[in-house]
């Protein structure tokens, strides 16, 4: 099928849901490249040992910030025979939910969240917590693979009593793919490069300022490779690296972010 993408390659770095940005790339023409810029390893004894503390010892707030951290919770608990006082407990705290998958997650549990951030971000998160009395209250939070010392940090001036909790943690991808990626980046082998998360662009960065490569990156996609972005947290990770050529949509979404893409694809790109 032809569309606005016809003969380009675009990389995908993800990790997640490769497949389905595959089949939007294909049905418009495009090659898909698969080049996970991170790697998940799920942390089950830090999911075990929040599961148990949940089941024993309720809490005030709940704060998920990624809804693959609530699908690991909730399916440790399952193979435990804990979901339906996992889910009680739940129910019977408020829930403050970063991202509109988290809060689609918990609306299909039948809990509404009492807070979600308005634009995906941590900073959202803590501009809705504002309104929110705190002090004293304890909170499990759930970390997205890495630390989050803002929120954590927030919480605590707040007077809340901060439990964190991490189900996964992102490491790198294989350095060779990684490699391969620059160098295509820096030989214009590819047409743009989907980013889905922040850190896949942090890691590319640090593999790249390591290796002589980042400045090589920065050009090219500030002329002739175009960078795109699912959400503005990826946006403001790839503008840090000083790329100021950046594809991304209003709404959160993969198929929005290659609508986008096809759009600026549309005009030939000079140098190409």
């Amino acid at each position: 099928m032809a569309g606005s993408l016809q003969g380009k390659r675009i990389v995908i770095a993800a990790s997640r849901r490769i497949r389905e940005l595959e089949t939007i790339i294909e049905k418009q023409g495009g090659n898909p490249v698969p080049m996970p810029m991170q790697r998940t390893e799920f942390l089950a004894d830090e999911v075990e040992r929040e599961l148990h503390r949940l089941s024993e010892n309720p809490v005030d707030w709940m704060v998920l910030t990624t809804g693959m951290g609530l699908e690991a919770l909730l399916d440790r608990a399952e193979a435990a025979r804990m979901r339906s006082r996992i889910q009680e407990r739940l129910a019977q705290c408020r829930v403050a939910a970063r991202g509109y998958k988290t809060a689609a997650a918990l609306q299909k549990l039948g809990i509404r969240p009492a807070v979600v951030d308005d634009d995906g971000t941590v900073q959202g998160l803590i501009r809705a917590l504002d309104a929110h009395d705190l002090a004293g209250r304890t909170m499990s939070v759930q970390l997205h693979g890495e630390p989050v010392p803002k929120l954590t940090e927030y919480l605590k001036s707040r007077g809340a009593e901060v439990r964190e909790w991490m189900p996964y943690r992102h490491l790198p991808s294989d350095e060779g793919l990684t490699r391969r990626l620059c160098e295509e980046i820096a030989e214009r082998s590819v047409s743009a490069v989907c980013f889905t998360a922040a850190v896949q662009v942090r890691f590319l960065y640090r593999y790249a300022k390591e290796h002589g490569w980042a400045q090589q990156l920065t050009e090219r996609f500030n002329s002739t490779v175009w960078a795109a972005a699912v959400g503005k947290v990826t946006a403001e990770a790839l503008r840090e690296e000083g790329v100021r050529r950046v594809v991304v949509p209003e709404s959160e979404r993969m198929g929005a972010m290659m609508v986008e893409l096809k759009r600026v694809l549309e005009t030939p790109v000079p140098g190409r």
